[in-house]
């Protein structure tokens, strides 16, 4: 276990490593600069003198080389846009993200596993057909379109929820205005993930409840609710939980289009807004924070193999 654990760690380092190299250089190479020397007001004199002072002159290896020096020491730079350093501002969105990232994946656990389980037993029913429809179009409808649909359904048409935003500006913070704001962003970045997660669960129960021990089970009498929780479900769930340790570090970083159309303030957005304004550190900051929950969701995923069926080695 600690060899492997170790093994983990060093891919970890390196794969963190691939990714600034790859994420820096690309993001330099992109036309034009940072936004801020595009000001119209501006001299060349002075667009010449910041770029020297931001030193963004030099070779692109000489400047990721004494990126890749600060960031050793947990300095990741200063924001263009905020200057400000990068470590606060990705500090200050970074919490609106993991609420809004665990509430999608809340509604997708709490609904699409017993849905899924639901499906299973009730195989080629009517009910069965509907959740294999619903779980189609949860896996097919853009998420920009269904977020503008449910603002214009919800805020414009019937005015009974906010169309973006955490708070409600100008009032005192409550949980109730937080929670409210959280709905709508919360059933557009869960859709795709309660339909995956249905048909995975759905699929991992028809095959374990064809399995001899479950037949053995029910010849036993014990009752059907006991069969399908304590022998099947458990086993069943061990392709979800490979798809949940995707869908969490996804959620989080795939959350920009989310928060974009309903303003949520979390690092999807923030990152789409300096890579709009080419704000570099803030970029390569949001990319390895994102880089780095997915490998460590991924190694908790892991090791709850283990957790689930004792048969599974790791190592």
């Amino acid at each position: 276990m600690g060899a492997y654990a170790l093994r983990r760690v060093i891919q970890a380092i390196v794969l963190l490593f691939v990714v600034s190299i790859v994420t820096f250089f690309l993001i330099h190479q992109a036309p034009g600069g940072p936004a801020m020397l595009a000001n119209p007001d501006l001299t060349q004199e002075q667009v010449a003198e910041m770029s020297a002072e931001l030193q963004l002159d030099d070779p692109i290896v000489v400047q990721y080389g004494r990126w890749l020096g600060h960031a050793l020491r947990g300095d990741l730079g200063n924001s263009y846009n905020a200057i400000e350093p990068v470590t606060a501002v990705i500090a200050d969105r970074l919490p609106n993200t993991v609420i809004l990232a665990m509430a999608s994946i809340a509604v997708s656990v709490l609904l699409g596993i017993p849905l899924g389980v639901v499906s299973a037993l009730k195989r080629n029913s009517v009910l069965d057909r509907a959740v294999a429809g619903f779980c189609f179009m949860g896996t097919s409808v853009p998420v920009f379109w269904l977020g503008i649909m449910l603002i214009v359904l919800f805020s414009v048409r019937l005015d009974v929820l906010p169309s973006g935003g955490m708070s409600t500006i100008g009032e005192d913070f409550s949980i109730k205005d937080r929670l409210v704001h959280l709905i709508l962003p919360t059933l557009v970045l869960a859709i795709g993930n309660l339909a995956e997660l249905t048909r995975y669960t759905r699929s991992g129960m028809i095959t374990i409840l064809q399995e001899d021990y479950i037949r053995t089970a029910r010849a036993k009498g014990l009752r059907e609710v006991r069969v399908v929780l304590a022998h099947g479900l458990r086993n069943g769930l061990i392709p979800v939980v490979t798809v949940l340790g995707i869908m969490i570090p996804r959620a989080m970083g795939g959350a920009a289009i989310t928060e974009t159309v309903f303003s949520w303030p979390g690092i999807g957005r923030l990152a789409v807004e300096s890579a709009t304004s080419r704000d570099y550190p803030v970029v390569l900051g949001a990319t390895l924070t994102v880089a780095f929950v997915t490998i460590v969701f991924t190694f908790l995923t892991d090791l709850l193999y283990g957790v689930l069926d004792p048969r599974v080695q790791v190592g």
